[in-house]
């Protein structure tokens, strides 16, 4: 393999003539361009001010200047509709499910088994499906909810007698709504 033969500068070498010439020019340039920039902010800020100034005088009722802008108002909208997502969710969340859930909790007999809560809280309604032993064990069940103070209007939407078990359960569904729950 051959050898390289690299020259580096030595430590001692003063810089040439050219090299401060030409960082001079650079700097003169750069400052040049700093001192235009300044000027030309300053000259919009001024036309902005005077034309704040007139818009005023030709009208007076309006304080401030207002240009709408499309994608501000896109930008609006899709924050409104975020929000009032996050209020639905909040609602949601903040709902008292521990009361809602022990007055169930309280219409449930042993002879009922819940198979299913489906909550709708925009409309205030439950639906539950279950399995009960027989149809009074089903009818004391929906009365039982009936009785509960924040359930209102609770009907039995369909059911279906299980002939292929040897007992015959019930497979029902029933709907409710609640009132004020505290």
């Amino acid at each position: 393999m051959r050898s390289l033969r690299l020259r580096f500068p030595d430590t001692g070498q003063q810089a040439r003539s050219a090299d401060l010439v030409f960082l001079l020019i650079g700097l003169v340039v750069f400052l040049g361009v700093l001192y235009q920039f300044k000027v030309t902010t300053e000259a919009i800020n001024y036309w902005n001010l005077h034309i704040e100034h007139i818009e005023k005088k030709q009208n007076p009722n309006k304080t401030d200047r207002i240009r709408p802008n499309l994608q501000n108002r896109k930008i609006s909208l899709e924050i409104r509709k975020e929000i009032k997502n996050a209020n639905v969710i909040l609602g949601r969340i903040n709902f008292p499910w521990e009361t809602l859930f022990n007055s169930i909790e309280n219409a449930v007999s042993k002879d009922i088994a819940l198979l299913s809560l489906l909550p709708n809280v925009s409309k205030k309604s439950l639906r539950i499906s279950g399995e009960a032993r027989n149809m009074s064990e089903l009818l004391a069940f929906i009365k039982a909810l009936e009785q509960e103070k924040i359930f209102v209007n609770a009907h039995l939407l369909n059911y279906k007698i299980k002939k292929s078990s040897s007992h015959q359960p019930i497979i029902f569904q029933v709907i409710t709504s609640w009132g004020r729950v505290s």
